[in-house]
């Protein structure tokens, strides 16, 4: 998959994903083997459903307010705060007002 941000070239991280009205909208940075970094911007009240990732995931928030749960365990962040999901353990969000992040996932080198 090509990255949909061109290497070598600046941009704004914060306009590069807009806000859509009752939708998460994503945008690839970069997609390797060992990892990606993607942008999201979620209206108020949408979110992702808890879930399981076997690799450590880096969320970083870029606007608004966000309550993360981590096994269980609610994290409120808000703009410039940011937090790592562990591998394997169930985790979920929920945007208390519309905000953006950006997720860095780093995968394990394969033997």
């Amino acid at each position: 998959m090509e990255n949909l941000i061109k290497a070598g070239e600046k941009f704004g991280v914060n306009e590069a994903v807009e806000y859509s009205a009752q939708s998460v909208v994503s945008k690839v940075v970069l997609k390797k083997d060992t990892g990606n970094i993607t942008l999201f911007a979620f209206e108020k009240g949408e979110g992702l459903s808890e879930h399981i990732a076997p690799f450590d995931a880096l969320v970083h928030v870029l606007d608004g307010k966000v309550e993360i749960k981590i096994d269980g365990q609610p994290h409120i962040l808000h703009n410039g705060e940011a937090i790592i999901m562990p591998a394997n353990i169930p985790h979920a969000l929920q945007a208390l007002e519309r905000f953006k992040m950006m997720l860095i996932m780093i995968k394990e080198k394969s033997i």
